[in-house]
């Protein structure tokens, strides 16, 4: 069994943890109050729903990256379908409206199915 400070080291080097390493490090360090995005905080839930959100080292940093991936694909997605004749503004304010909700919900979707409910990233 290798010491609190040893077990420190070892997670700012970015090491492989065990499960009992893990849950001594979670009691070694203080408790914070992280915020998070949208992303990140559906992300944690969806973590501990299934139960593996105790089994990522930093959680914070993690779901903050999270967040980041999401905005990142959001405005690549946005200025894409921003392209698209299904999603181009007419000028008639309604219309308009219908249009872009459509596509940020478009959007939303595939943040949702490809960042948010996986696993396969933890």
């Amino acid at each position: 069994m290798i010491s609190d400070e040893e077990l420190l080291v070892k997670v700012e080097a970015d090491e492989g943890l065990t499960v009992d390493e893990i849950k001594r490090y979670q009691k070694l360090v203080k408790p914070q109050k992280h915020v998070y995005g949208k992303w990140g905080t559906l992300k944690r839930k969806y973590l501990e729903d299934k139960g593996i959100d105790w089994t990522i080292a930093n959680l914070p940093g993690y779901l903050h990256g999270v967040d980041k991936q999401a905005e990142d694909m959001y405005n690549v997605l946005y200025a894409k379908l921003s392209q698209n004749p299904l999603y181009k503004r007419t000028g008639e304010f309604m219309e308009d409206y219908r249009r872009i909700t459509a596509m940020q919900q478009a959007i939303e979707e595939e943040i949702l199915h490809e960042i948010i409910y996986t696993e396969e990233a933890v």
